[in-house]
């Protein structure tokens, strides 16, 4: 019943930030019970408090999802990029194809790089994995014999690698990007793709 009813709420933010006031009236509930729902959501990660709007004797919070709370609902980015990818392959050479990927790749870790203090490699690459989590993935940072990975259990990008392999070069540049540091590629490619990205020492 509870997880329904926090369901519920998660569908009602998806639409815009509410209030406790509003949540409550929406889902014929106490203030109370909307809050007790919206401190196990926040626990989850799933809900954050975004604001205030005035109210008779004083202001109310207003809450909105977080990317993750957004990231549990089913979205069309796989079957509409698997497509795209189809309509370039049938147009492009592959190789223009896979140098589009490493572009773009480049291109969003250049740009979430920009601003980011220079840290030590450890912290780089757990900020890195922190991004492939916002993005729907799981991966953890490995050091082996003095070498860095970066090892995917749940690949954001499953849906496209299994019939475009070629996708994989899109995260290797934006690793590359986002950690200042070459990487290869060295993901286990078929029906369940699992990632895994060597971070290479600087040439010379």
């Amino acid at each position: 019943m509870a997880e329904n009813t926090r369901n519920q709420v998660l569908e009602l933010l998806r639409r815009g930030v509410s209030t406790v006031n509003e949540l409550a009236a929406a889902l014929e509930l106490t203030d109370n019970a909307v809050r007790s729902h919206l401190a196990a959501l926040e626990r989850q990660g799933f809900v954050q408090q975004s604001g205030e709007v005035p109210g008779v004797r004083r202001p109310h919070a207003t809450y909105a999802l977080t990317s993750a709370g957004e990231a549990l609902f089913p979205k069309a980015y796989g079957p509409v990029l698997i497509r795209l990818l189809d309509v370039l392959g049938d147009r492009l050479p592959r190789a223009k194809v896979e140098a589009l990927l490493r572009e773009a790749g480049r291109s969003l870790g250049g740009d979430l790089a920009k601003g980011q203090r220079r840290t030590g490699l450890r912290d780089r690459a757990e900020g890195a994995v922190q991004f492939l989590k916002d993005l729907g993935g799981l991966a953890d940072v490995e050091e082996r014999d003095g070498r860095v990975f970066i090892r995917g259990y749940s690949c954001p990008l499953a849906s496209i690698v299994a019939s475009h392999p070629e996708a994989c070069h899109f995260a290797e540049e934006l690793l590359s990007a986002l950690l200042g540091e070459p990487v290869k590629e060295q993901c286990e490619k078929g029906e369940s793709p699992r990632c895994c990205f060597e971070v290479l020492p600087p040439a010379g």
